[in-house]
């Protein structure tokens, strides 16, 4: 069996583009496991201005109308007729055209759409979707053969817009090495932040609201957010109104510099309202900082029930503060190490990318 997958872009891990290093990282462990895979990108500069990689990678011009198909991208579909074309992303015209000719010609594909189908999601925009979605995606949704959903969100999106769907459910993995990293906490107190700087979206709000009534009770703790967007300019107000303290606003960091700060929290929270799966909630799983996360990150259950952290209910300030209390309370009685050790066989159990390759072998079959 032969993989496809076909994505707007290069497959480049090194831009923001979220989809495109998901589809770098799966095609990347498929093919160490030994699968034939190859990724196809729809891009406007169609050059290879990318780092090496261990499978094969083509490229196709982008036309300018965005339902047209370029020839060459036609032809090789019906030269790969044997291949199961993965597509990625939702609510794309492109995507509409090649559903009709992969289905005219008995070509099988799925679709990951990335977390475009979650409830939340679905409310962006909604009349034009809603229009979109009778005139185009459903069809595209009653020809897939099955449809990857990366969370519960998602699948119950998908439900509501599309009944019959084949919704197939399996997170995305996750590749940082946990032995690898000693982290060395702070002496004091320290609750963290990682993400994009969205207000409403990220729950910035809530955790604002919690960690002011939190540092109430506990004064010698602290907060670091690290991230950058719009909502910071709440955030510098909402210091400001309320005088809180001990709250660092870091910007943006990468890399080790970024790791070495998640490493120093004693607690990672993460009460986002909207979420596909929040790499940064691994991330701080794998550096030994237990995690707090709302159930409409996905990871919620998986949290719970390796005990890495606490999953709480989503848009609740109460759960959030009180969630905050039961880690200090276990950091001061020196009880993290369940915690962490919870959160290492989360990572190995569950997101591990050898064993998650072989269950993308379920969506293909």
């Amino acid at each position: 069996m032969e993989i496809i997958h076909i994505v707007l872009g290069k497959a480049n891990p090194d831009r923001l583009n979220g989809v495109n290093k998901v589809v770098f990282h799966l095609a990347t462990e498929q093919s160490k496991a030994g699968k034939k895979v190859q990724v196809w990108g729809v891009t406007p500069n169609p050059v290879h201005d990318y780092p090496e990689r261990n499978f094969k990678t083509v490229l196709f011009r982008a036309e300018s109308f965005p339902f047209a198909v370029n020839a060459a991208l036609k032809k090789a579909i019906l030269s790969n007729r044997n291949a199961v074309f993965h597509l990625h992303g939702g609510w794309i015209p492109l995507f509409s055209s090649l559903s009709g000719i992969m289905a005219k010609n008995h070509i099988k594909y799925v679709l990951t759409p990335h977390g475009a189908y979650n409830e939340v999601a679905m409310k962006r925009s909604s009349f034009q979707k809603k229009n979109y979605f009778h005139l185009f995606e459903k069809s595209l949704l009653q020809r897939v053969h099955k449809v990857h959903a990366i969370g519960k969100s998602e699948v119950e999106g998908l439900n509501h817009i599309f009944p019959n769907a084949h919704s197939f459910l399996l997170p995305y993995g996750f590749d940082l090495k946990v032995d690898s990293i000693k982290p060395l906490k702070n002496k004091d107190f320290t609750i963290g932040f990682v993400g994009r700087l969205d207000t409403h979206t990220k729950g910035l709000d809530l955790l604002m609201e919690a960690y002011f009534i939190f540092q109430k009770k506990y004064p010698g703790s602290k907060l670091w957010i690290i991230g950058e967007g719009e909502g910071q300019a709440y955030l510098e107000n909402f210091i400001t109104e309320k005088q809180l303290k001990n709250v660092v606003l870091w910007g943006k960091k990468f890399g080790a510099e970024k790791d070495a700060l998640i490493g120093k929290m004693h607690v990672f929270a993460h009460p986002s309202r909207n979420e596909g799966l929040p790499t940064a909630v691994l991330e701080a799983a794998a550096l030994g900082t237990p995690t707090i996360v709302t159930q409409a990150t996905n990871v919620a259950d998986y949290v719970s029930d390796f005990k890495a952290g606490i999953g709480i209910e989503n848009e609740s300030i109460n759960a959030l503060e009180k969630s905050m209390e039961e880690i200090y309370n276990a950091y001061q009685s020196g009880q993290m190490e369940p915690y962490i050790q919870g959160a290492k066989e989360m990572l190995e159990n569950v997101f591990a990318w050898p064993v998650l390759v072989e269950k993308f072998d379920e969506l293909y079959l």
